[in-house]
């Protein structure tokens, strides 16, 4: 029997470990436009969307499944056309060929208004649809499929308040527990409850192995097997997690119509959490089971963190969360004690908490690419002694201090940042289609 926390973990992890087809910021524009528009029950006449500030940012400039189109217009547009919500992130599955005419239709006739909301939320879409007779209102906040609003005329369906949101229960749990009490709470699990993680194993090798061979998006994961093969590079695990979780990410950034199991609301965040891990089990093999406890403490660390961090920052939630989970997996499967897994986690802090998120878009491979190579590092470092000493810049004391460090400096420390970012990159975009 398990204990309370033990069942709301697993419970958690079926919540957070979900499939998504392409981005998760475009695929949640896409999934609130289809709702809007089932809702709507009308031919659409007018439609407003308002997103926050990093679904914005994330969504500018990410390739869209099935297209040779990017950004959050395309989606929302894809999603008006043929979406269909009961698919959650993977709602653009069911646009095919006619739908995407009609998507371009949409987009060209200027029905379709996207703004950035003035929001301090992570992350936030409110899609305000109108027809012919009909009108609709629609809300996502908190996680990207989490909707807490929905209005078809007077009619509310749906209305919950922030404190009823999921995220709100998850984050008090997480914090009340340390490392290694998650740990240890993970090692407890029953495999046949855990066991539908190894999926996720599945369908992100699926993926990497698109980007291994077609040189799709930045080709940072092809070019890296091509000098493997031309014996440039060694085979070891270090490339070979560079390899596979770069590729799988060209693949998804690219447009690839494979779906990826995400993490804790992003597909980049999926892959940096699975797929180190499985290149680990590639030279090393493990059982089924232990398979499964790696993954588990790697998504859980990775919620842990961004319980801290923000689901959405102006740091790379790859780099400090995610590849972060996935150097703890790889040094459980190491058998390294609680104690090297906290450095482990130091290791990770102290090197990579200067990542900045600039969107989601081919070049993540890149950020991809030095995460997962750094995740199996770090799990390396401390197997043969070397870890980050306490009190080095926002490394603390413990582990759990070092991560609330990482948590201020993203949400205090970079809220200006994650502005300027968002600036800079809507002063490019608009000098180029100028």
């Amino acid at each position: 029997m398990y204990s309370k926390t033990s069942s709301k973990l697993i419970e958690l992890l079926r919540m957070e470990v979900k499939p998504a087809l392409g981005c998760t910021e475009p695929g949640a524009v896409a999934l609130a436009a289809s709702r809007a528009r089932e809702i709507l029950d009308d031919s659409v006449e007018n439609c407003k969307i308002y997103v926050s500030p990093n679904i914005y940012k994330n969504g500018m400039g990410v390739g869209i499944p099935g297209t040779d189109q990017v950004g959050l217009m395309a989606a929302a547009c894809m999603g008006i056309a043929g979406g269909d919500s009961s698919l959650g992130l993977s709602a653009l599955e069911t646009v095919g060929s006619d739908e995407l005419i009609l998507a371009k239709e949409l987009e060209d006739s200027g029905k379709v208004q996207i703004h950035v909301y003035d929001t301090t939320e992570k992350i936030y879409i409110q899609v305000d649809m109108k027809g012919k007779i009909n009108s609709s209102k629609v809300l996502i906040r908190g996680r990207h499929d989490e909707f807490v609003y929905i209005q078809r005329n007077d009619e509310v369906f749906l209305c919950i308040d922030n404190e009823e949101a999921g995220e709100e229960s998850s984050q008090n749990l997480l914090a009340s527990l340390t490392i290694e009490q998650l740990i240890k709470e993970v090692e407890l699990f029953d495999f046949e409850d855990i066991k539908f993680l190894l999926e996720g194993l599945d369908m992100n090798k699926t993926v990497c192995e698109e980007g291994l061979n077609h040189k799709l998006g930045a080709g940072v994961g092809y070019s890296m097997k091509q000098a493997l093969d031309d014996g440039i590079i060694a085979d070891d695990v270090v490339n070979r997690a560079i390899m596979m979780t770069s590729a799988a990410s060209d693949a998804r950034m690219s447009g690839a119509v494979l779906p990826v199991m995400s993490s804790n609301g992003s597909g980049n965040n999926g892959l940096t959490a699975i797929l180190p891990i499985a290149a680990y089990a590639e030279k090393f093999p493990q059982s089924d089971e232990r398979m499964a406890k790696a993954l588990a403490i790697s998504h859980l660390l990775t919620a842990y963190i961004k319980n801290f961090t923000g689901r959405l920052s102006a740091i790379c939630g790859c780099g400090v969360a995610a590849a972060t989970g996935s150097a703890s997996g790889v040094g459980w499967l190491m058998n390294l004690n609680y104690k090297q897994i906290e450095g482990i986690i130091h290791n990770m802090i102290g090197n990579l908490s200067g990542m900045i998120c600039d969107g989601a878009k081919p070049g993540c491979a890149y950020k991809l690419a030095s995460a997962a190579g750094a995740a199996i590092q770090s799990a390396l470092y401390v197997k043969y002694g070397s870890v980050i000493p306490s009190l080095n810049g926002i490394v603390g004391s413990t582990v759990e201090e070092s991560i609330r460090n990482l948590g201020t400096v993203s949400n205090k420390g970079m809220t200006v940042t994650d502005k300027v970012i968002v600036e800079v990159m809507d002063s490019s975009h608009n000098k180029a289609l100028n």
